[in-house]
């Protein structure tokens, strides 16, 4: 069950909430995005009951204030063909669903998310550690030039450097890289 879920009714249609408040503790309602703002930072996830030619503008409007599990409330009838309903949806309700398949569906929705977040953060490390890999390699071959010593001794100075100053192998790499574009332009 969820403690607190964030419903944006971007729909004249009225759709059953009951197995949706059935499975959360709060549910707080809203119709616009200024209305969204101020509850968005207290919520777990996020719901819209929108049509699907608004679906993308709010999933770009609820990422831009945080990042949280968002839902697709919608009738079977509005639910296209092709699976691409946006960038980050995490699942879909039907009004038509019972409170089990409800609970289901939203305990499946914070599964992806999180997910997906942790894809997002491994990611982001292996896109630094290979920002960081290029710095030593450029560095190192700055510091074979100029000190007229192999690879591994490169290395092992960088390694020595670092530990000496106390700070990242990389950061050393970089720095002494860009001294030398510096330096010899």
């Amino acid at each position: 069950m969820l403690k607190s879920a964030l419903l944006i009714e971007d729909s004249s249609r009225i759709a059953s909430l009951h197995s949706l408040q059935q499975n959360c503790r709060t549910l707080h309602r809203c119709k616009t995005a200024d209305d969204a703002l101020p509850l968005i930072s207290i919520v777990e996830a996020a719901i819209l009951y929108t049509p699907l030619e608004r679906l993308c503008d709010w999933q770009s409007a609820i990422a831009g204030m945080r990042r949280l599990p968002v839902l697709w409330l919608c009738m079977e009838t509005e639910a296209p063909k092709e699976i691409d309903w946006g960038y980050a949806l995490d699942g879909v309700l039907f009004a038509s669903m019972t409170t089990v398949e409800t609970q289901f569906a939203l305990k499946w929705a914070l599964r992806s998310f999180h997910q997906r977040k942790r894809w997002a953060e491994e990611r982001e490390q292996l896109l630094q550690r290979l920002e960081e890999r290029k710095w030593i390699d450029q560095a190192k071959a700055v510091l074979c030039e100029i000190k007229g010593i192999s690879e591994a001794e490169a290395y092992d100075f960088l390694r020595k450097q670092a530990m000496n100053e106390r700070k990242r192998i990389g950061d050393i790499a970089a720095s002494i890289v860009k001294v030398y574009q510096l330096i010899h332009g």
